[in-house]
């Protein structure tokens, strides 16, 4: 047996997915890399903690939903350079995590892997994927792949350095397009986040029975991160091509309205991205 890679951790966030989370934890337990791997239970009530602590990984049990947000306590105490996020129902292949260690130990401002994500038995390549790889930004010298200013949480392993310089994600967003904002400060802060094809993740979503509800909470989540962080002529931009998708959806109008409620609190953490991120978010609005 390989000794274990010190570099690379592994967190998930879970909540009421104690079958899945059995079969993702089996998976990343059988890496060649043997990940330290850390589950953050956002208060199940179906046993899913137990399933983390039978399977030997080590369990915070939160006691309470903090959504994405739990996987900053994750990587806090978490003590590899290098972290992999994955949830109850995403795992990654063989070799990527060394992967993955070895391009960081090489690019010092690289802080964001954003990894091919194959979805389901057929494993079909995640469309965000198809996106990332034709992305319309400038080539960074240096970066192992496409610049890029997003990524699926379900597959990306970040530099815990500078994830925790920015804060992490935040606490208000939940789960739904809660990384477009950490990409933001991430980006703002000058490191670079790429798309790696050979970074590979597999990711078996159950059949969701309330696509609405998720839909309200990603428009919501959408218009808080560029209230938060885009500048004045990129907010307009920005809301109103959100807005204009969503208001004939009546869980795009609950998103709109979500939003709206949450402004003053979203207002006060208003930073503005530096004029240059801005010019380039112009190219992918």
């Amino acid at each position: 047996m390989t000794a274990p890679d010190p570099r690379v951790g592994v967190v998930i966030a879970t909540r009421d997915r104690a079958d899945l989370l059995r079969g993702t934890l089996a998976r990343l337990l059988a890496l060649p890399e043997r990940p330290r791997v850390l589950v953050l239970d956002n208060g199940s009530t179906d046993g899913t903690p137990e399933v983390a602590r039978v399977s030997g990984v080590e369990l915070v049990a939160l006691g309470e939903n903090r959504g994405a947000a739990a996987r900053n306590l994750g990587v806090r105490l978490t003590d590899a350079p290098y972290v992999a996020f994955a949830d109850d129902d995403s795992w990654y292949v063989p070799g990527s995590l060394a992967l993955a260690a070895n391009l960081f130990d090489s690019i010092p401002h690289l802080a964001l892997i954003a990894a091919r994500v194959l979805v389901g038995p057929s494993e079909e390549l995640d469309p965000t994927c198809d996106a990332m790889a034709a992305s319309p930004l400038p080539a960074v010298l240096g970066l192992p792949g496409p610049a890029v200013l997003g990524f699926l949480a379900c597959g990306a392993v970040v530099r815990r350095s500078a994830f925790l310089t920015v804060g992490g994600f935040s606490e208000q967003f939940g789960v739904g397009g809660e990384e477009e904002l950490l990409a933001l400060d991430l980006a703002a802060a000058g490191w670079g986040l790429a798309y790696v094809e050979r970074v590979t993740a597999h990711h078996h979503p159950p059949p969701r029975a309330d696509h609405a509800s998720r839909r309200r909470v990603i428009i919501r989540n959408a218009l808080w991160s560029a209230w938060m962080r885009r500048r004045a002529a990129g907010v307009m931009r920005r809301t109103a091509r959100l807005v204009g998708g969503s208001v004939r959806d009546p869980a795009g109008r609950a998103g709109i309205f979500d939003a709206l409620r949450g402004l003053p609190g979203v207002l006060h953490d208003r930073r503005p991205v530096p004029p240059r991120l801005e010019s380039l978010l112009r190219l992918i609005d």
